[in-house]
């Protein structure tokens, strides 16, 4: 209640749980908040007397849960807190308060069974000091078998209760315990029917010890270690090995290539220095974009502090709303420039283009249509660039200076403009892959890399290949072709 100092909030939990469910049913035996806490009498949980103190606490759910509570009472945990151990989980601890789900609800059965629940007393190290209680129980569990099923998505694979039980857990030292020598056999038998003893012997949990919890050898955790001591080396042996190999190689053969005769200039020294610019701080800027917004990610911890990986990223930013302005200088107030944005325009000749090369690389003609000296696929990646720029441009800038220069703007506006910033970045950044990256490494023409990027010179063979409307009008500068207006390219002396 607003002002009282008093919240709803466990109301509401009821409100969602299984007693009230089952209640809202028609079930008149279903708890209500008197049952746990008494009509008059109600003390606070920090009150001994409290059907709600912690001790008290299998008591109360006995009441209507008598079975339950029986084998509460004889596992462990019950044992532990009849012995006033204030550490040892009651039901409470598993099941919740409030918003008690039923146990057949998937995510509590599987997910929070396996990881959240049994995790917040077995995983840490915290018992393990006090009571000798081993730890990384649950990180252990992931890395078996059963762990990495269900993180595959699996529903029936086991979890923590399915070998220990639920209520009655009790340590494998006990003769009773589902996990004890002899009951083991029929506790893997539950999913591996035909189970034997043979089956069952090691360990579940696979630690990085050489030695078991009861002080013996634990075959399976030091059998794993050693498997370990041997593949870890000799992986990078013999990876490391080929990559020395085929390294030597592949790099004779970039400078092989790269001696080749290239004598057509693709890109002045101007434009390479704008492709520089904006191939560079694209990078930076993808790399610490991701790592701002998934900052758990292995990347973002090699770029280091948020802070740090905030101002890279403005640099960046800066550097590439700086080209981007340059570059329409260039192109209005150059020659250079204009000729390129005259052949950077998109013609109907574009559209004969897209529908030539479909037709011929499916077969369906025998000739592929002449392309001039930029074709469709340069154009629709140019102006793609140009309109990524704008907008990443504009959608930074609003969240920069969200306090500043858009203080006008709503809140929505700024959470619009993160969502366009994301979304826009993660399409520019699949575009290079697939895209840009093919054109200039993946292309067998090309392969392993398009050398214009750094003398801005290809050969006459590859330019032929791909721009022959431009190659033939540069052999022959008098004819006059459909495209008159594109800049014939030069060739060097």
């Amino acid at each position: 209640m607003q002002g009282s100092g008093i919240s709803n909030q466990p109301f509401l939990s009821y409100r969602e749980s299984v007693h009230a469910k089952a209640l809202a049913q028609g079930n008149a035996s279903a708890a209500v908040c008197t049952d746990c806490h008494n009509s008059h009498d109600i003390l606070p949980a920090s009150n001994p007397q409290s059907p709600i103190a912690k001790a008290n606490i299998p008591a109360t759910c006995g009441k209507c849960h008598r079975s339950e509570t029986s084998e509460f009472v004889q596992s462990i945990h019950g044992m532990a807190v009849a012995r006033g151990v204030s550490r040892s989980p009651v039901c409470t601890d598993c099941h919740g308060i409030h918003d008690i789900k039923a146990p057949t609800n998937q995510h509590t059965a599987t997910v929070a069974m396996a990881t959240d629940t049994c995790a917040g007393c077995h995983e840490g190290v915290t018992l393990t000091q006090e009571f000798g209680v081993p730890g990384e129980r649950v990180s252990s569990y992931k890395d078996s078998y059963h762990g990495l099923a269900s993180k595959l998505g699996s529903k029936v694979v086991a979890n923590c209760a399915s070998c220990h039980g639920v209520h009655k857990i009790l340590p494998s030292s006990d003769p009773r315990s589902m996990i004890s020598a002899n009951n083991l056999p029929q506790t893997c038998g539950q999913c591996h029917i035909g189970a034997g003893a043979n089956f069952a012997k090691g360990k579940i949990h696979l630690m990085s010890g050489l030695v078991s919890e009861n002080g013996g050898q634990d075959v399976g955790s030091a059998g794993t270690r050693i498997v370990r001591w041997i593949y870890l080396p000799l992986i990078v042996l013999v990876i490391g090995g080929m990559f020395v190999h085929n390294g030597l190689i592949w790099g004779r053969k970039i400078v092989a290539k790269k001696r080749q005769e290239r004598s057509i200039v693709r890109l002045s020294a101007n434009q390479r220095a704008q492709h520089w610019l904006l191939l560079t701080s694209f990078i930076v800027l993808v790399l610490t974009g991701f790592a701002l917004q998934y900052p758990e990610s292995w990347f973002a911890w090699l770029l280091g502090s948020e802070y740090l990986r905030r101002i890279i990223h403005r640099v960046a930013a800066v550097v590439m709303l700086v080209v981007g302005a340059y570059h329409i200088v260039y192109l209005g107030v150059t020659k250079e420039g204009q000729l390129w944005v005259s052949d950077m325009l998109p013609k109907l000749k574009d559209i004969r283009d897209v529908i030539g090369n479909f037709g011929y690389y499916l077969g369906a003609s025998k000739t592929k249509p002449k392309i001039a000296r930029f074709g469709y696929p340069e154009k629709a990646e140019y102006w793609a660039v140009i309109w990524g720029t704008i907008i990443m441009g504009l959608t930074g800038l609003m969240i920069w200076f969200k306090l500043g220069l858009f203080s006008f703007l709503p809140r929505w506006a700024i959470d619009i403009a993160l969502a366009i910033h994301f979304y826009e970045a993660v399409l520019a950044t699949l575009a290079i892959i697939v895209w840009h990256f093919y054109a200039v490494i993946f292309d067998p023409d090309v392969y392993p890399v398009n050398f214009a990027f750094l003398d801005g010179r290809v050969s006459e063979e590859l330019y032929k290949e791909e721009h022959e409307l431009a190659y033939e009008k540069m052999k022959t500068p008098a004819r006059v072709e459909e495209s008159d207006s594109e800049e014939t390219p030069r060739k060097s002396d």
